[in-house]
């Protein structure tokens, strides 16, 4: 059977075009982008490796927008561990997990919105965040503290509020993962995670935050590559009717845009291939097809469109449900321009003066006020003292960091730790970095007769890591520990501080206590 096709060829290859939200090299749109702009191609997504200043920024998004005024310009800009606005130097503003630990939604509100305000200034529009998982599995390696936390309620008001705040700035929101990758121990950039719960668990604990943020109005919804048998045994959620049209658009009620997530992520492309991947997940009620963080190139854009316009003319794919996918990043794109051509915003979180919130402790101690993500950062640390009393450091340590792989979503490209600060507070301060080989003697040698500052990330999910500590501190009791993941394993040290988050504010924050700042 085949479908007759009502439009002509071009809007078909327009909205096949515009259903795309590709990413691209360098800090300069290519030519072959501003091409397919002229095309149809309505939104575009930015990595770190697109973005060098916020000046640089503003032009590329405004060399976009002359070609075509209603582009929708997506960023994966979580804040905290990923951060794509400060990838070289890490973020200003702590990720969730620490958010979730202050509990302060008005908190969360006011960073999202500084967050949002700071986007749109350059001309981005559309964020894929916030993380709305509730991350129930502790040794989940792909979520962790890009969660606000475990607890669902917990997790629904912050992600809530992280809606608010943002979207009061003029830039849509996008929660995610949907229906939930918080209760999972593989990374879907990797394979294909599985959550085998009954239906009842998932909708008290999986689906209640986003729930909760379509309620609140949030503008889009991001799918996961994630098995769930109890809602459909054979395909993944982003090429699943049942999950995407049937219990996100009929049971939850969400009218917004669906997109999804990497589809060049191993769990859709090393099972169904991008361009059959693609298609199944625009049939299945998804209306924009994120690519770009790995394959940034003409040809995938290409090789996508042209899928899906074969699959319209083959019968595989309604042109209804294509015209309607299209007509979804339209109606997003004209949200986002509205408020650009509004200036200024008011609503929640609008009220922030100087980077801060109303009612927030905001006092740095001199008589000033302090940024809003710093603020956040400090509120969010967790200090245990060890048995004798602390006494802060007045002379430059050496900071042992023991760093894990990073995780695709956070990437290696962006700075973490404790060092600089330290090192800007104490001057002479040295750092050393080690891995899964991490040898106590080779710290012990480095650091001499320094006070060593140990930093870790996950310690409880990576044995070589707390065997190191084990060692450190047995050689040396008066280590000072920092623990910048998931804060699972007991504290440890002359002092412990968890900062719930490995932002450049939440080393900052951290400094500051080891220094008695």
């Amino acid at each position: 059977m085949t479908t007759t096709l009502r439009g002509s060829t071009d809007t078909l290859t327009r909205d096949a075009l515009t259903v795309l939200q590709p990413g691209f090299p360098g800090t300069t749109p290519p030519d072959w982008l501003l091409r397919r702009i002229g095309e149809g191609l309505a939104s575009v997504g930015l990595f770190g490796r697109n973005i060098a200043s916020p000046e640089q920024l503003t032009a590329l998004t405004a060399r976009l927008r002359a070609e075509n005024g209603d582009m929708l310009v997506a960023i994966d800009e979580e804040g905290g561990d990923v951060t794509r606005l400060e990838a070289r130097h890490g973020s200003s503003f702590p990720g969730n997990l620490a958010l979730g630990t202050v509990d302060d939604p008005g908190l969360t509100r006011a960073v999202a919105h500084e967050l949002g305000r700071r986007l749109a200034a350059c001309g981005v529009d559309f964020n894929w965040a916030p993380s709305a998982d509730a991350n129930s599995n502790p040794d989940n390696p792909v979520i962790g503290v890009r969660s606000f936390g475990a607890d669902p309620a917990l997790v629904a008001r912050h992600t809530v509020a992280y809606v608010e705040g943002l979207q009061a700035a003029g830039v849509a929101a996008c929660v995610k993962h949907f229906p939930g990758h918080g209760d999972t121990n593989v990374d879907s950039h990797l394979a294909t995670p599985r959550i085998d719960v009954d239906l009842d668990t998932l909708h008290a604990r999986e689906l209640a935050s986003f729930r909760a943020a379509i309620a609140a109005g949030s503008k889009s919804v991001m799918s996961a590559h994630i098995l769930l048998p109890a809602l459909d045994p054979d395909r993944p959620a982003t090429l699943s009717p049942r999950i995407l049209t049937g219990l996100l658009r009929e049971e939850l009620g969400f009218d917004g845009l669906i997109v999804t997530d990497g589809i060049e992520m191993r769990a859709i492309a090393s099972t169904y291939g991008i361009e059959r991947g693609s298609v199944l997940a625009i049939a299945a009620g998804a209306d924009a097809i994120c690519v770009g963080g790995g394959m940034a190139d003409e040809g995938t854009v290409l090789r996508l469109r042209d899928a899906l316009v074969t699959a319209v003319r083959s019968g595989d794919l309604p042109e209804e449900r294509l015209a309607d996918a299209a007509a979804r990043v339209r109606a997003l794109a004209s949200w986002t321009r509205a408020h650009r051509a509004g200036g200024a915003q008011t609503g929640p979180g609008a009220a922030v003066q100087e980077g801060t919130a109303p009612g927030t402790d905001t006092d740095t101690g001199s008589g000033g006020y302090t940024e809003i993500g710093l603020v956040a950062a400090r509120r969010a640390l967790t200090v245990t003292p060890g048995e004798k009393p602390y006494e802060p450091l007045t002379e430059p340590p050496y900071v042992a960091s023991f760093a894990p792989v990073a995780n695709i979503a956070v990437g290696d490209e962006t700075p973490w730790g404790v060092g600089p600060e330290l090192a800007r507070l104490l001057p002479g301060t040295e750092t050393g970095t080690y891995g899964t080989e991490a040898g106590v003697e080779d710290v012990l040698r480095a650091a001499g007769e320094r006070r060593i500052v140990a930093v870790v990330r996950d310690a409880h999910r990576h044995a070589w890591m707390r065997e190191a500590l084990d060692g450190l501190l047995a050689a040396r009791p008066d280590t000072i520990v920092v623990e910048m993941g998931l804060n699972q394993a007991p504290p440890r040290g002359a002092l412990h501080i968890a900062t719930h988050g490995a932002a450049r504010v939440c080393g900052t924050a951290a400094a500051e206590v080891v220094t008695g700042g």
